[in-house]
């Protein structure tokens, strides 16, 4: 989009956008005409069979049905606040989805609180047939991003057109000018971002590499800024991020008001969400009886009655005075107003105007997402990584054409004397970190003199490669370029694998050899299990679960659980994450742990860490085809998770025949030398 004005950059980005909308709905429909239930529950989309619990009309006045999940309770599933979903029934192992929709209120374990029109509640309490309910395509969102890029596009002679023609140029952003104030229990970096935050004008980006204490820096600028400005505006794009700097804020003392419901429910999360607060009030009861009032009024309305007019009009507007007051006294002492980026359009916060914006995650949004609470402010702070985890982008097309890149990179490109990169980390053992800093950040990023001296056995170096090497002869088909899957006719076997248990009769408490065991040649390299699925590498699992079996034998069971030794598996894909866990459940040796070890995808991991962390990379063929392995600001997530022990295992011939792996794999190497 080079050499084109603002403008014409947000109409061909509104195009993209168009493009990934349309993307991502076919996939959707294809998914529902072509998926059955089994295969949804078991990817986290659906849960069935469900039980019904009570209806009532929550705080907020919307009528919610409780919901239980009384199957497959150990998967992990997707379903969060705000989400939109479809009930269905299923009759003659034919399903039929209910005609309303409804949302997700929140999540709690395995019971889940849905807004739905009120009248449809009995439709699914009364049905005879079991009923579930699946994820929705997601409208709402799109229709957001659209409406923020076309006010964007539309935007003159306002402070939202002069953020966009500074955001799309080279012209300096305005600065304040002052000494810098000191903040010693911050680094360097730390403190300079901070001092950057408060003198920017326009714009700011704090860009933190793993463990650099990005939170720490952010919660202290936005405390900062607190102390010129009455209240600030902070945004993520995920509920998760958002929980994360909110439950930080709270702990310092500050007050939080937090739009939508959190990813985790418990007392301490909920205590600073809206509706909590709303439900909390002193007039509250009040407003409560009221609304009662109003809808026994209704159910007694007989035919055309005045008098039913006059009432009704009165309690509406009763209510809609205490509703006024309640909200005006909640936002007049919140300090912070948190949401997730589109939860930034709520009607709640209509005509309401802030100094400053904090975008937490900014590398893993949409720009377009980006817009949508920019309307309300004068500045905009962006933190996070653009060497991690990128916005998910659907249609290969679109993210060729550039929908990919964020506004964070965007701002970085253009104005580097914005950005402040934290040069400290804290997380890792440095030869753990050496390499992402020396790949990613141009060997800046350092590491704290107090991690080196951490770790889990004296011997031994932190980050080691185990290869899962086999022969393997070429696969009949070339991959697609960028795809995460060959364009192959699946094999029946492979087609029922996921829905069968994806593990092999595995009695063994000793390590297997990676590709041996009851399976044969079931287990020689990855298998294809289907375009939903990705890949599986079931050798490499067994090998993966026998190098942690053994280094946990090796520092043995009780310092272990004495000293609350954490593990993550990684595997970049879901298939290989789900067999994993399968192969842990069914492993005796791993019961006393299981608490401890966390198996995930590497998105899954994003802004986590662990003690051990062992990455199945999964890709084994004689053609050197890596898949999505490629996007390398993935495997940097995945490479940087590790505090004390990192343990890769892959095929050494399919990776290292990509640059980076191949660096990656001399590095470990030279350590061991």
């Amino acid at each position: 989009m080079s050499g084109s004005s603002p403008i014409q950059s947000l109409q061909q980005q509104r195009l993209l956008l168009q493009l990934e909308y349309q993307t991502e709905r076919e996939a959707y429909r294809l998914q529902t005409e072509t998926m059955g239930i089994g295969r949804k529950v078991k990817r986290g989309d659906a849960w069935f069979p469900l039980r019904i619990g009570k209806s009532y009309y929550n705080s907020l006045n919307q009528f919610v049905t409780e919901v239980y999940r009384t199957q497959d309770t150990e998967i992990d599933h997707n379903f969060e606040f705000g989400k939109p979903i479809v009930f269905f029934r299923q009759k003659d192992e034919k399903v039929h989805d209910f005609r309303f929709t409804a949302s997700v209120a929140y999540v709690d374990g395995d019971r889940m609180v849905v807004t739905m029109p009120e009248g449809h509640a009995l439709d699914i309490q009364n049905s005879d047939d079991p009923i579930g309910v699946r994820l929705s395509f997601d409208e709402t969102s799109y229709h957001m991003m659209f409406d923020a890029l076309d006010r964007v596009i539309r935007a003159k002679g306002n402070r939202l057109a002069y953020l966009r023609d500074l955001f799309y140029s080279r012209q300096p952003a305005q600065r304040f000018t002052f000494e810098p104030m000191r903040f010693p229990w911050l680094n360097q970096t730390q403190e300079r971002a901070v001092n950057e935050v408060l003198r920017a004008k326009d714009v700011e980006v704090v860009h933190g590499p793993p463990g650099t204490g990005k939170t720490t820096t952010l919660v202290e600028a936005i405390n900062e800024t607190l102390m010129r400005e009455s209240q600030v505006l902070v945004c993520a794009q995920s509920n998760m991020a958002v929980d994360w700097i909110s439950e930080k804020l709270v702990d310092r003392g500050i007050n939080v008001l937090r739009i939508g419901n959190p990813s985790r429910v418990n007392d301490k999360m909920l205590s600073f969400t809206y509706e909590r607060r709303f439900a909390d009030h002193p007039d509250y009861p009040q407003l409560w009886a009221i609304r009662k009032a109003m809808r026994e009024l209704r159910k007694t309305r007989k035919g055309r009655d005045d008098k039913f007019h006059q009432k009704l009009e009165s309690l509406k507007s009763r209510a809609a005075e205490l509703e006024i007051r309640i909200n005006a006294e909640l936002f007049g002492e919140a300090r912070v107003i948190a949401s997730t980026l589109v939860g930034s359009a709520n009607r709640l916060l209509e005509g309401q105007k802030y100094g400053t914006l904090f975008i937490d995650e900014a590398a893993q949004a949409l720009e377009a997402a980006c817009w949508i609470p920019m309307r309300r402010v004068s500045r905009v702070v962006l933190a996070g990584d653009h060497c991690q985890l990128p916005p998910t982008v659907k249609s290969i097309a679109a993210l060729k054409a550039g929908l990919g890149k964020t506004l964070m990179e965007r701002i970085v490109e253009n104005k580097p004397e914005c950005v402040t990169l934290l040069q400290v980390q804290y997380r890792m053992k440095d030869e753990i970190m050496r390499f992402s800093s020396e790949w990613f950040y141009e060997g800046k990023v350092e590491t704290a003199p107090q991690v080196q001296s951490r770790g889990i056995l004296d011997w031994g170096v932190p980050i080691e490669w185990r290869s899962s090497n086999v022969s393997l002869t070429p696969s009949p088909s070339p991959e697609r370029e960028g795809s995460d899957y060959s364009p192959r006719v699946k094999s029946e076997q492979e087609e029922h694998s996921i829905e069968a248990p994806l593990v092999p009769s595995d009695k063994h408490s000793t390590p297997l050899p990676p590709w041996g065991g009851a399976g044969g040649e079931a287990f020689l390299g990855e298998s294809f299990v289907s375009e939903s699925y990705g890949r599986v590498n079931r050798g490499e699992a067994i090998l993966t679960l026998g190098t942690l079996q053994d280094y946990l034998t090796k520092i043995g069971k009780q310092r272990i659980l004495d000293e609350q030794i954490d593990v993550g598996v990684i595997s970049p894909y879901r298939a290989q994450v789900q067999y994993l866990k399968q192969l842990i459940r069914k492993r005796e040796f791993f019961k006393p742990y299981r608490h401890l070890i966390t198996v995930n995808t590497v998105d899954g991991f994003q802004g986590q860490e662990r003690d051990i962390i062992l990455i199945s990379m999964v890709r084994s063929n004689a053609d050197g085809q890596i898949g999505f392995l490629r996007d390398l600001r993935r495997m940097n997530v995945a490479i940087t998770r590790a505090r004390m022990k990192l343990i890769i295992l892959g095929d050494v011939a399919t990776l290292t025949r990509h640059p980076f792996y191949k660096k990656l794999y001399e590095y470990v190497e030279s350590l061991h030398a």
